[in-house]
């Protein structure tokens, strides 16, 4: 296969729920993410969270999130910090919670940001091409959030259907971090979205049940047992290096 600025590694294990966390830190060996994610930089830890109700692959796993911060604390990586948005239809408080985040992120003393509180400036975002739709969802400007200039970011959503985006992944999780709360705008126009979202940094999914169907509800879950881990590094967000890093896994492979 030829070479390309800015083609990543992806590297897959086969994984069961005795060795997960050992295997989180495999396939983040794998993928490189020391060559990815500078040391002396903050790494933010992108926590998804779907829904605030638990459901099984709908929202970050917490042996997910345990393995990543274990593998970046074993690395040398002392910085760290977990990141969360909200949505029209998420309360994050109480879904942080009955998701078991907060269980690992104060076990391991990792302090978290809310980039829905007031206290956080949003800036608007220039590129340097022009976009294909945010200009025309977001007339008034597109807006970021200050606090992950210059940050690691790893993402970590999970695999699975969505009824806007067929398959959801690191960039569908970018999407929650990178875009304001009105950012259902972009549903309509979600796959030109993410081709956008793609000049903005952000990076890290995960799936250890992948569910399929075109709701929570309407869901059946299929264990996979495969954990993936992919590296990227791009320049962006105010002009600053960005590095990311994926940690996943999906039906199929």
């Amino acid at each position: 296969m030829s070479e390309f600025p800015g083609r990543g590694k992806v590297a897959v294990v086969k994984t069961s729920p005795a060795s997960i966390l050992e295997d989180v830190h495999k396939v983040m060996r794998l993928g490189e993410f020391e060559r990815a994610l500078p040391r002396d930089t903050t790494t933010g830890l992108k926590i998804n969270i779907s829904w605030q109700t638990w459901y099984p692959a709908c929202s970050s796993a917490p042996w997910q999130i345990e393995g990543a911060i274990l593998a970046l604390q074993d690395a040398g990586y002392t910085d760290l910090v977990g990141v969360h948005n909200d949505t029209v239809v998420v309360d994050t408080a109480v879904g942080e919670i009955n998701n078991r985040h907060r269980f690992v992120t104060d076990k391991h003393g990792i302090p978290c940001i809310y980039l829905y509180e007031e206290n956080f400036e949003w800036f608007e975002y220039k590129p340097s091409t022009p976009l294909l739709v945010l200009d025309k969802v977001y007339p008034d400007g597109v807006f970021i959030p200050k606090a992950l200039v210059g940050l690691n970011m790893i993402q970590l959503p999970t695999v699975k259907t969505h009824v806007f985006t067929t398959i959801t992944g690191a960039m569908k999780n970018a999407f929650g971090g990178l875009l304001h709360r009105n950012r259902h705008w972009t549903h309509a126009v979600i796959h030109d979205t993410l081709v956008d979202l793609l000049m903005i940094p952000a990076g890290n999914p995960s799936g250890f049940v992948c569910p399929h169907g075109w709701h929570f509800r309407g869901r059946r879950s299929r264990a996979t047992r495969h954990a993936l881990a992919s590296e990227r590094h791009s320049s962006g967000l105010g002009g600053s290096g960005c590095h990311r890093f994926s940690i996943c896994s999906a039906p199929g492979v």
